[in-house]
């Protein structure tokens, strides 16, 4: 952004601010998709990244020029241990926002979850709950996976709310109170073919310069004190900096959505002739996957072991569900 005699387009995307790093290594879901349902069913899941493949397909996409072509899918090995659904969560919309109404749990809790919180069951709790359904607004399921049984050393389970889809709250609670104790499996809630958001925290860079964290161009060579460096602040009157100016900062260790990423195969639970995806001697960073796995068309934010939640797409997608014809599976 040096010496230029005309305008030119903004460096860096503002709808990504602010970039600051993330609050937790867990990305927060703050949005459902609105699925009005007969029979509620859970609208989330939660795994661990593993690693990349390639999947060689057959392109099922109509009206397209590579359509029944052999199609090389880059890919994504998302680790997907089962989850135990622990409570049930019910919220009222007030002034202030959403305000949490009552927060029971399952008698079945695993072991690991006190090292979370303290999450008891309370008999006199769960009968006031059931009388508030009511006067309540928004029920979600209190969820718990465990990185030990995606052969991880973390002991302490991460703890997250998923949305139930349905309008009727009733219904909502009596399908979440006979799951609760109970252990819900990746194929219980998608099906290869189907498309997933997924929601992570991105690799962190640590802090970088206007030019790596906004794409601003360098200056000449001759240029006075900088060169990788902008070109002004800003005016002199008044002596202000906007804060749309590229400045050094935290680059990495966001939070951020993957929208529309299509499940290219997923682990089928009691079969023997699983098709093996992992690389001689594991993944890098991460292992063996020994456990339910989801492949996800395209790459995926974060680290290997980092934990990346699954949603039902919120946009939406006219394109019935078909089960991609997997021809050949190559690990790297």
């Amino acid at each position: 952004m040096g010496h230029r005699k005309y305008s030119a387009p903004r460096r860096g995307s503002l709808a990504f601010r602010p970039r600051s790093r993330a609050k937790s290594l867990e990305a927060r879901i703050r949005t459902w998709p609105s699925i009005d349902e007969d029979k509620p069913t859970l609208m989330g899941f939660a795994g661990f990244k593993a690693g990349g493949i390639n999947i060689l397909t057959v392109d099922d996409r109509e009206k397209t020029p590579n359509f029944g072509k052999h199609f090389l899918n880059p890919s994504t090995v998302i680790a997907t241990p089962p989850i135990r659904i622990v409570g049930v969560r019910g919220y009222k919309q007030g002034v202030n926002g959403r305000q949490v109404t009552f927060d029971v749990y399952s008698r079945d809790a695993p072991k690991e979850l006190v090292r979370k919180a303290d999450m008891k069951y309370n008999e006199e709790l769960f009968v006031k709950a059931e009388e508030s359904i009511p006067f309540i607004d928004t029920i979600v399921a209190t969820a718990a996976v465990l990185p030990r049984e995606a052969n991880l050393s973390q002991k302490k389970p991460f703890v997250f709310e998923i949305a139930i889809s349905g309008s009727d709250n009733e219904k909502k609670f009596e399908y979440i109170k006979g799951l609760l104790g109970k252990e819900i499996r990746v194929r219980d809630v998608f099906q290869p073919g189907q498309y997933v958001d997924v929601l992570g925290i991105t690799r962190g860079k640590g802090v970088e310069g206007p030019i790596t964290r906004f794409g601003v161009k360098r200056k000449q060579h001759k240029s006075r004190k900088s060169v990788r460096a902008v070109g002004t602040l800003g005016p002199i009157s008044p002596a202000v900096v906007m804060y749309t100016v590229a400045r050094q900062g935290q680059r990495g260790f966001h939070q951020r959505t993957e929208y529309n990423k299509r499940i290219l195969l997923m682990s089928s639970a009691g079969k023997d002739n699983q098709i093996s995806i992992n690389p001689s001697g594991g993944f890098k960073h991460f292992g063996l996957v020994k456990e339910d796995y989801v492949v996800l068309r395209g790459s995926v934010p974060g680290v290997p072991k980092r934990l990346v939640k699954l949603r039902q797409p919120i946009r939406n997608i006219d394109r019935k569900v078909i089960e991609p014809k997997v021809i050949e599976v190559m690990v790297r």
